[in-house]
Protein backbone atom coordinates (compact mmCIF):
# COMPACT_ATOMS: atom_id res chain seq x y z
CA UNK A 1 0.00 0.00 0.00
CA UNK A 2 1.18 3.35 -1.45
CA UNK A 3 2.37 5.75 1.82
CA UNK A 4 -0.24 8.89 2.07
CA UNK A 5 2.68 11.41 3.56
CA UNK A 6 2.74 13.29 0.74
CA UNK A 7 -1.19 13.59 0.59
CA UNK A 8 -1.55 14.69 4.11
CA UNK A 9 -1.49 18.52 5.32
CA UNK A 10 1.35 19.33 7.22
CA UNK A 11 -0.87 20.82 10.43
CA UNK A 12 -2.46 17.43 10.01
CA UNK A 13 1.05 15.23 9.62
CA UNK A 14 1.99 16.74 12.86
CA UNK A 15 -0.58 15.80 14.87
CA UNK A 16 -0.66 12.38 13.63
CA UNK A 17 3.37 12.59 14.77
CA UNK A 18 2.43 13.81 18.27
CA UNK A 19 -0.44 11.60 18.69
CA UNK A 20 2.16 8.51 17.62
CA UNK A 21 5.06 9.29 19.44
CA UNK A 22 2.76 9.92 22.47
CA UNK A 23 1.37 6.21 21.96
CA UNK A 24 4.51 4.58 21.63
CA UNK A 25 6.16 6.62 24.87
CA UNK A 26 2.73 5.52 26.96
CA UNK A 27 0.98 2.34 25.30
CA UNK A 28 -2.74 0.93 25.73
CA UNK A 29 -1.62 -2.03 28.57
CA UNK A 30 -1.80 -4.96 26.58
CA UNK A 31 -1.17 -2.87 23.66
CA UNK A 32 2.74 -2.44 22.03
CA UNK A 33 3.39 0.47 19.02
CA UNK A 34 6.08 0.16 16.32
CA UNK A 35 5.72 3.40 14.75
CA UNK A 36 7.42 3.49 11.33
CA UNK A 37 10.16 6.33 10.68
CA UNK A 38 10.00 6.27 7.06
CA UNK A 39 5.74 6.12 6.65
CA UNK A 40 3.92 8.16 9.59
CA UNK A 41 0.70 7.58 8.01
CA UNK A 42 0.86 3.20 8.83
CA UNK A 43 1.07 2.15 12.49
CA UNK A 44 1.90 -1.35 13.20
CA UNK A 45 0.62 -2.82 16.87
CA UNK A 46 0.65 -5.92 18.77
CA UNK A 47 -2.31 -6.75 20.67
CA UNK A 48 -2.09 -8.96 23.49
CA UNK A 49 -5.05 -11.82 23.79
CA UNK A 50 -7.51 -11.01 26.46
CA UNK A 51 -7.52 -12.97 29.44
CA UNK A 52 -10.60 -15.09 29.53
CA UNK A 53 -10.93 -15.39 25.74
CA UNK A 54 -10.32 -18.05 23.13
CA UNK A 55 -7.27 -15.62 22.12
CA UNK A 56 -5.23 -15.63 25.56
CA UNK A 57 -1.53 -16.04 25.30
CA UNK A 58 -1.63 -15.25 21.95
CA UNK A 59 0.15 -11.94 20.28
CA UNK A 60 -2.07 -10.49 17.55
CA UNK A 61 -0.34 -8.23 14.87
CA UNK A 62 -1.67 -5.38 12.98
CA UNK A 63 -1.64 -2.30 11.57
CA UNK A 64 -3.74 1.09 10.81
CA UNK A 65 -3.45 2.67 7.55
CA UNK A 66 -4.05 6.27 7.40
CA UNK A 67 -5.72 7.42 4.34
CA UNK A 68 -5.23 11.11 2.28
CA UNK A 69 -8.33 12.00 3.78
CA UNK A 70 -7.30 11.46 7.52
CA UNK A 71 -9.00 12.12 10.08
CA UNK A 72 -12.28 13.32 8.06
CA UNK A 73 -12.32 9.58 7.13
CA UNK A 74 -11.37 6.94 9.84
CA UNK A 75 -8.42 4.92 9.02
CA UNK A 76 -8.47 1.67 7.70
CA UNK A 77 -7.30 -1.73 10.39
CA UNK A 78 -5.94 -4.81 9.63
CA UNK A 79 -4.73 -8.18 11.53
CA UNK A 80 -1.94 -9.16 10.15
CA UNK A 81 -1.61 -12.33 12.42
CA UNK A 82 -4.77 -14.89 11.02
CA UNK A 83 -7.35 -15.24 13.68
CA UNK A 84 -10.96 -16.96 13.63
CA UNK A 85 -13.27 -14.05 15.04
CA UNK A 86 -16.84 -12.83 13.43
CA UNK A 87 -15.71 -9.29 12.86
CA UNK A 88 -11.93 -10.40 10.92
CA UNK A 89 -12.54 -11.07 7.22
CA UNK A 90 -10.14 -13.51 5.40
CA UNK A 91 -7.67 -11.22 4.37
CA UNK A 92 -7.31 -9.29 7.68
CA UNK A 93 -9.54 -7.13 7.73
CA UNK A 94 -11.10 -5.08 10.47
CA UNK A 95 -14.74 -4.74 10.80
CA UNK A 96 -15.79 -2.30 13.50
CA UNK A 97 -17.98 0.81 14.10
CA UNK A 98 -15.56 3.20 14.98
CA UNK A 99 -13.99 2.82 11.96
CA UNK A 100 -16.82 3.39 10.21
CA UNK A 101 -20.17 5.25 11.14
CA UNK A 102 -19.25 5.91 14.68
CA UNK A 103 -16.18 7.53 13.58
CA UNK A 104 -15.16 11.21 14.64
CA UNK A 105 -12.28 12.84 14.13
CA UNK A 106 -11.44 13.72 17.79
CA UNK A 107 -11.45 10.43 18.94
CA UNK A 108 -7.97 9.44 17.84
CA UNK A 109 -5.87 6.52 17.31
CA UNK A 110 -5.46 5.47 21.02
CA UNK A 111 -9.53 5.30 20.88
CA UNK A 112 -9.39 3.07 17.87
CA UNK A 113 -6.85 0.36 19.66
CA UNK A 114 -9.08 -0.26 22.24
CA UNK A 115 -12.00 -0.94 20.39
CA UNK A 116 -10.30 -3.35 18.54
CA UNK A 117 -8.79 -5.09 21.60
CA UNK A 118 -12.40 -4.21 23.10
CA UNK A 119 -13.80 -6.50 19.97
CA UNK A 120 -11.71 -9.45 20.83
CA UNK A 121 -13.48 -9.60 24.11
CA UNK A 122 -17.22 -9.09 23.09
CA UNK A 123 -17.31 -9.60 18.98
CA UNK A 124 -20.49 -8.50 17.48
CA UNK A 125 -21.63 -11.06 15.19
CA UNK A 126 -24.34 -8.94 13.77
CA UNK A 127 -22.29 -7.45 11.29
CA UNK A 128 -19.30 -10.22 10.72
CA UNK A 129 -17.20 -10.39 8.23
CA UNK A 130 -16.45 -14.39 8.76
CA UNK A 131 -19.81 -15.44 8.55
CA UNK A 132 -19.11 -19.28 9.63
CA UNK A 133 -17.16 -17.66 13.12
CA UNK A 134 -20.55 -15.31 13.41
CA UNK A 135 -22.76 -18.53 13.04
CA UNK A 136 -20.76 -20.69 15.76
CA UNK A 137 -20.79 -17.85 17.81
CA UNK A 138 -24.35 -17.62 18.28
CA UNK A 139 -25.28 -21.38 17.45
CA UNK A 140 -22.11 -23.06 18.57
CA UNK A 141 -19.85 -21.18 21.40
CA UNK A 142 -18.09 -24.30 22.08
CA UNK A 143 -16.94 -24.95 18.46
CA UNK A 144 -16.29 -21.54 18.07
CA UNK A 145 -14.09 -21.43 21.04
CA UNK A 146 -12.38 -24.13 20.22
CA UNK A 147 -11.60 -23.18 16.64
CA UNK A 148 -10.46 -19.77 17.53
CA UNK A 149 -8.09 -21.10 20.24
CA UNK A 150 -6.91 -23.83 17.45
CA UNK A 151 -5.66 -20.81 15.17
CA UNK A 152 -4.71 -18.40 18.29
CA UNK A 153 -2.61 -21.40 19.17
CA UNK A 154 -0.79 -22.40 15.35
CA UNK A 155 -0.93 -18.29 14.47
CA UNK A 156 -0.25 -16.26 17.35
CA UNK A 157 1.69 -17.86 19.52
CA UNK A 158 5.65 -18.39 18.14
CA UNK A 159 7.56 -21.37 18.05
CA UNK A 160 7.68 -23.79 15.58
CA UNK A 161 4.59 -23.42 13.12
CA UNK A 162 3.73 -20.24 14.84
CA UNK A 163 3.81 -16.72 12.34
CA UNK A 164 3.17 -14.37 15.43
CA UNK A 165 7.27 -12.80 14.65
CA UNK A 166 8.90 -14.44 17.41
CA UNK A 167 12.42 -15.48 15.65
CA UNK A 168 13.02 -19.00 16.00
CA UNK A 169 15.71 -20.29 17.58
CA UNK A 170 18.25 -22.25 15.35
CA UNK A 171 19.42 -24.14 18.10
CA UNK A 172 15.80 -25.32 18.38
CA UNK A 173 14.19 -28.61 17.31
CA UNK A 174 16.60 -32.25 16.29
CA UNK A 175 20.29 -31.81 16.05
CA UNK A 176 22.61 -33.87 13.77
CA UNK A 177 24.97 -36.15 15.05
CA UNK A 178 28.01 -34.42 16.00
CA UNK A 179 30.29 -36.89 13.24
CA UNK A 180 27.61 -36.85 10.58
CA UNK A 181 28.90 -34.58 7.67
CA UNK A 182 31.97 -33.86 9.36
CA UNK A 183 35.28 -35.63 7.61
CA UNK A 184 37.42 -35.19 10.52
CA UNK A 185 35.16 -37.02 12.65
CA UNK A 186 34.84 -39.98 10.55
CA UNK A 187 36.73 -43.41 10.58
CA UNK A 188 39.93 -43.65 8.52
CA UNK A 189 42.13 -41.50 7.70
CA UNK A 190 41.58 -37.72 7.65
CA UNK A 191 42.17 -35.21 4.84
CA UNK A 192 45.36 -34.48 5.35
CA UNK A 193 46.84 -37.76 5.86
CA UNK A 194 45.56 -39.16 2.37
CA UNK A 195 48.10 -37.13 0.40
CA UNK A 196 50.75 -37.87 3.09
CA UNK A 197 50.05 -41.57 2.71
CA UNK A 198 49.86 -41.36 -1.00
CA UNK A 199 53.50 -39.10 -1.27
CA UNK A 200 54.74 -41.89 1.65
CA UNK A 201 53.95 -44.55 -0.87
CA UNK A 202 56.02 -43.01 -4.11
CA UNK A 203 59.27 -42.47 -2.10
CA UNK A 204 59.07 -45.92 -1.40
CA UNK A 205 58.14 -47.08 -4.60
CA UNK A 206 60.80 -44.70 -5.99
CA UNK A 207 63.89 -45.91 -3.66
CA UNK A 208 62.97 -49.55 -4.48
CA UNK A 209 63.16 -49.26 -8.43
CA UNK A 210 66.72 -47.13 -7.93
CA UNK A 211 67.84 -49.87 -5.84
CA UNK A 212 66.89 -52.59 -8.15
CA UNK A 213 68.41 -50.45 -10.90
CA UNK A 214 71.45 -49.87 -9.29
CA UNK A 215 71.88 -54.10 -8.86
CA UNK A 216 71.48 -54.82 -12.29
CA UNK A 217 74.00 -52.35 -13.14
CA UNK A 218 76.46 -54.28 -11.23
CA UNK A 219 75.65 -57.60 -12.54
CA UNK A 220 76.23 -56.26 -15.36
CA UNK A 221 79.61 -54.96 -15.02
CA UNK A 222 80.68 -58.66 -12.70
CA UNK A 223 79.51 -60.42 -16.33
CA UNK A 224 81.68 -58.76 -18.34
CA UNK A 225 84.75 -58.64 -16.09
CA UNK A 226 84.04 -62.23 -15.95
CA UNK A 227 83.88 -62.94 -19.39
CA UNK A 228 87.45 -60.51 -19.52
CA UNK A 229 89.18 -63.16 -17.57
CA UNK A 230 88.05 -66.02 -19.09
CA UNK A 231 89.72 -64.69 -22.63
CA UNK A 232 93.18 -64.02 -20.77
CA UNK A 233 92.83 -67.75 -19.90
CA UNK A 234 92.63 -68.52 -23.58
Amino acid sequence: MNSNVENLPPHVLRLVYKEVSALAADPPEGIKIYPSEEDITELHTAIEGPEGTPFAGGIFRMRLVLGKDFPAVPPKGYFLTKIFHPNVGHKGEICVNVLKRDWKAELGLRHILLTIKCLLIHPNPESALNEEAGRLLLENYTEYESRARLLTEIHAMGGSGGTSGAPQDPNDGPQPKKHAGDPTKRAGPSAAAVPAALGNGANGASTTISNSSSSTGNLAVKKKADKKRALRRL
